[in-house]
């Protein structure tokens, strides 16, 4: 017969006998315990709520990452409904960009050239670009692959550009600027400058110049490239604005199963994993999950929108220490960052209105870059109002060794307000009535002011409010040394 050991029989008998001894109420307590319902899992309506609230914010911040790229895919899907695809389409907007194409922030005061090309269908694709462009090439979240141009390798005499897609290992052929894309989609955009005409701009020198451009794929013999095409964009009601539905899940969706997984950069793809979207799986959200993402693509546009309202907490934002005008950039570089730290808050508030971030936007390049101050508020601190009238009062020899501009635009999506003055802007090309020291003034209003030239006046809506950006292209010393400031704009009448 087996015996088990004396003391192990002692210290049976004596847990046998005694009751299970309560938690010591004295004995230290983690404080998550104590936090999360005393150690105990949630109740399930409790839990089930959470976890609503958790994916809602996860699709807020997959939003506000993913706005740069849904940005260019509006941009692109607009264009090509109405002008066509392929490598060979340029559209140029041959009188100007204007109030009938809803764009944001567009630039009436150039020529502007922009097409949508595809790596994944033509493999590297070589652009001559023509000489002294005013332009780039971004990836599809408008990271810069290139400036074209003064600030480009081109130096503004023009050249070939080629591009590879992002998984390209082939052999790289010399004579070209060379650039890899990281994303299978590229957006070409090219701004050319107008003449000068009989006291009014002359588009006709930049679209000849922009008609130079050239696009084809590397390996294609002459007689196999495709003849370009150069559609005239002026005078179409076109619309190339980003999704504020669910398109803008179903859209992003399918750019994240088009392109290589490396080319969503990878905190983005941390937020769209959080959602659902997953390069090669299903994107199927349940009815309560659609729900709160068309929660989040309503709401937040409204969040970016009050940021932009209420500005940041460092005022990094403003140009001048007395004046309301503010950059875009917010002292960020042309990637978004801040403090060696991407800035992803200040990147959405652009995007939200603009399109195309460029070093030669943010360099102090001098004679070369481009900078764009712009204003929401007159000399009162008070939110410019269509129905009121107003004045800038733009000190003598604006610094711009090319040329000046001053734009309204909307100010919730960088459109151009549509009134019968199709072009709400002005600029250093017409014959401007100028005050004995050399200075101007430019008015806004919904109503033109008696004795105003019309070249000084642009239109605005009652009702609405508005924003005023001045364009200043080849930048000069005047405007970094801020020895030439405009002077904020003021309120006249209401």
């Amino acid at each position: 017969m087996n015996k088990k050991p004396v003391a192990s029989l002692i210290i049976a008998c004596l847990f046998a006998s005694s009751p299970v001894m309560a938690q010591d109420s004295s004995a230290p307590q983690s404080p998550l315990i104590k936090q999360l319902n005393n150690g105990n899992w949630l109740p399930a309506d409790e839990a089930q709520n959470l976890s609503n609230d958790l994916y809602y914010q996860d699709a807020i911040q997959a939003y506000i990452a993913s706005l740069p790229l849904l940005n260019t895919i509006g941009l692109r899907d607009g264009s090509e409904a109405a002008f066509g695809s392929g490598y060979n389409v340029l559209p140029i907007w041959k009188e100007r960009m204007d109030s009938r194409a809803v764009v944001p922030t567009p630039n009436g005061d150039v020529i502007y050239s922009m097409s949508y090309l595809d790596l994944k269908k033509t493999g590297p694709l070589v652009i001559k670009a023509p000489a002294n462009v005013i332009g780039m090439f971004t990836d599809f979240f408008q990271k810069t692959i290139t400036d074209v141009g003064v600030i480009g390798p081109d130096r503004a005499r023009g050249g070939l550009y080629l591009l590879l897609p992002p998984d390209y290992d082939g052999p790289v052929p010399q004579g070209y600027f060379t650039f890899k894309s990281s994303t299978y989609n590229v957006f070409l955009f090219f701004r050319t400058v107008m003449g000068k005409g009989d006291g009014k701009p002359d588009p006709t020198p930049a679209v000849k110049n922009a008609e130079t451009t050239r696009i084809y794929p590397l390996w294609d013999v002459e007689k196999d490239i495709k003849p370009m095409q150069f559609p005239d964009a002026s005078g179409k009601r076109v619309t190339m604005m980003y999704p504020v539905d669910d398109e803008f899940w179903t859209k992003l969706k399918t750019f994240v199963d088009y392109e290589p997984l490396t080319a969503i950069p990878e905190d983005t793809r941390s937020a769209l994993l959080s959602i659902g979207i997953v390069k090669g799986k299903p994107f199927a959200p349940t009815d309560k999950q659609k729900e709160l993402l068309k929660q989040a693509v309503e709401t937040a546009p409204k969040m970016i929108l009050a940021r932009r309202q209420l500005g940041r907490d460092d005022n990094r934002q403003l140009y001048y220490k007395d004046r309301q005008y503010e950059n875009s950039w917010a002292g960020a570089t042309a990637e978004w960052m801040q403090y060696g730290t991407l800035d992803k808050n200040q990147r959405a508030a652009f995007f939200q209105i603009a399109y195309s971030s460029a070093a030669a936007m943010v360099m102090h390049t001098t004679g070369a870059g481009s900078k764009y101050p712009y204003t929401t508020k007159d000399k009162e601190g008070k939110f410019l109002d269509g129905g009121n009238t107003y004045k800038l009062h733009l000190p003598p020899n604006p610094p711009a060794s090319l040329f000046w501009a001053v734009t309204a635009y909307n100010i919730t999506d960088g459109t151009m307000p549509e009134t019968d003055q199709l072009l709400p802007s002005t600029n250093g090309y017409y014959d401007l009535p100028k005050n004995p020291d050399g200075s101007i003034d430019i008015w806004f209003g919904p109503n033109k002011p008696e004795g105003v030239s019309d070249n000084a006046f642009i239109k605005t809506l009652a009702g609405r409010n508005f924003l005023v950006a001045l364009r200043l292209y080849g930048t000069e010393d005047a405007f970094y040394d801020q020895t030439w400031i405009p002077d904020d704009v003021v309120q006249v009448t209401k």
